[in-house]
């Protein structure tokens, strides 16, 4: 199949932006979104306009535009699915009989073990296909969109980790992607791409801790510059540690939040509130317009919960976030233990330290099967 043939599964701030800018630099590329009067007029235009800082701009001219599943996946052999990780069991299940040997579905981002609860999401639902898998750490752009038919990139990130499930699979996704996204770089294994997942730090203790000025203003004010002070920084900071830990306990060495923001943007600063502010791609950047938005809905449940429940399996501290996800709950007045990924669903549960790597690495055929074959695991479609 043709790499240049590229589908866009999502047509929300990131996938209008991939869509468009994909289009821009010369790919036939099918954006689908389920549901179709979120996409009419983009059809009848064929296409996106992009605008943004250090890209190429222009009109994006889309090959199809689609809300037929069947349609989409059969349109091209790369696969990004640029949706909220709370849509990705849906997806796959939506995917599964449709998807065919050598395809690549890259989950953008996969928050935390996105890949992992999609492929498996794949094998309950029989597709048999030899489909390759893979996560990258987080969206590759800041953007969002502007209009109906308009994307607008504030920065393209310099550098972003990609893994497959498992990693033997790594090499062929970044060889097929970097014809048009260079910026990909191994991410070594899913357990980094899922625990370096920066957004879990930075999303949810902002806004949280923002939630009077988001429903007093509605949003009005600059989300990393304005709400970032330094309380709300070393909370982050405390949560980041805590992640670390995690990284210890499983015998992997992860990137601090500092050190991320210096990967990603080359914005570097004495701490980490000196840093998010001096990463010039978050000026502009307004807070949500409410507190029911993905910085809560998707990172806690897809992003905190598995990180926390990973956290308490392995005997690691991690109150910091236990009381960034009990606050959610209240505010919001939901249970995302129960909806969120954890361990126990995705049948990780009852695996070691070595166990965890070997099964991210591809090491231990046996381990895949395992938990593939775990009643625990619940898909949520």
């Amino acid at each position: 199949m043709n790499n240049n043939r590229i589908t866009v599964i999502g047509a929300g701030h990131g996938g209008k932006s991939m869509a468009a800018h994909l289009a821009v630099m010369g790919a036939e590329v099918t954006l689908y979104n389920r549901t179709w009067k979120n996409i009419e007029l983009i059809a009848e235009r064929s296409g996106i306009t992009l605008r943004g800082e250090g890209v190429e701009k222009g009109f994006g001219q889309l090959a199809l535009v689609t809300s037929d599943i069947e349609e989409a996946v059969r349109a091209s052999r790369i696969i990004m699915v640029v949706v909220p990780a709370f849509a990705h069991a849906d997806i796959a299940a939506r995917m599964a009989p449709y998807l065919a040997d050598e395809q690549i579905v890259v989950l953008n981002p996969g928050r935390t073990f996105g890949a992992i609860e999609f492929r498996k999401v794949l094998n309950n639902y029989g597709c048999l296909a030899k489909v390759l898998i893979a996560e990258a750490q987080t969206l590759i752009y800041a953007c969002r969109s502007d209009g109906p038919t308009q994307a607008y990139l504030y920065r393209v990130k310099d550098g972003v980790p990609v893994a497959a499930f498992p990693a033997t699979d790594t090499a062929a996704v970044l060889e097929a992607l970097h014809p048009f996204f260079p910026q990909f770089i191994n991410g070594k294994s899913v357990l980094h791409t899922g625990l370096d997942n920066i957004g879990a730090i930075f999303h949810p203790t902002i806004t949280l801790h923002n939630a009077g000025w988001i429903e007093t203003s509605g949003g009005e004010f600059q989300f990393y510059i304005d709400g970032v002070t330094p309380s709300i920084s070393r909370v982050m900071e405390a949560v980041d540690r805590e992640r670390l830990r995690i990284g210890q306990a499983l015998g992997i060495n992860l990137m601090s939040a500092v050190e991320w923001l210096e990967m990603a943007y080359d914005s570097i600063g004495e701490n980490l509130m000196e840093a998010i502010h001096n990463q010039q791609g978050y000026r502009g950047i307004k807070a949500p317009s409410t507190i029911n938005h993905r910085y809560v809905n998707e990172d806690i449940p897809m992003s905190l919960v598995p990180m926390a429940s990973l956290g308490r399996k392995l005997g690691v501290r991690v109150r910091g976030m236990e009381s960034l996800i009990r606050l959610a709950c209240i505010i919001r007045q939901k249970d995302y233990w129960e909806s969120g990924r954890t361990v126990e669903k995705l049948g990780l549960d009852h695996l070691t330290p070595d166990d965890l790597r070997s099964l991210a690495l591809g090491n231990d055929n046996h381990l895949l099967l395992s938990i593939f074959n775990s009643e625990s695991f619940i898909t949520a479609v």
